[in-house]
């Protein structure tokens, strides 16, 4: 990760809250309370059912990544950031979590 801090010039602070997570079928879902709703679905293929997975070298997990987009209402709102993530860039990937 030290590679991308040359990306960020200004802090804009740290938090803490409550995150919700959740895998229905093949859409992941993450929110924050008034903050983040944001979910992603995997991209379209002509096998019913399918996921398109890559390995791209993604620091999350280098070696199996679905490629999906976000679906509608994917917001983010914070710090003075307003995202809209619908119909964009999505993935998502099984990780080892540990607090």
């Amino acid at each position: 990760m030290a590679a991308f801090a040359p990306l960020f010039g200004k802090s804009l602070g740290v938090k803490k809250a409550p995150i919700t997570f959740t895998i229905d079928g093949k859409v992941r879902k993450a929110a924050i309370p008034d903050v983040l709703s944001m979910s992603v679905e995997p991209l379209p293929t002509l096998a019913e059912g399918g996921e398109i997975w890559a390995e791209t070298g993604h620091p999350v997990n280098p070696k199996k990544l679905a490629l999906a987009t976000g679906r509608s209402g994917s917001t983010y709102a914070d710090y003075g950031l307003k995202w809209d993530n619908s119909g964009r860039n999505g993935h998502y990937a099984a990780i080892n979590w540990s607090n």
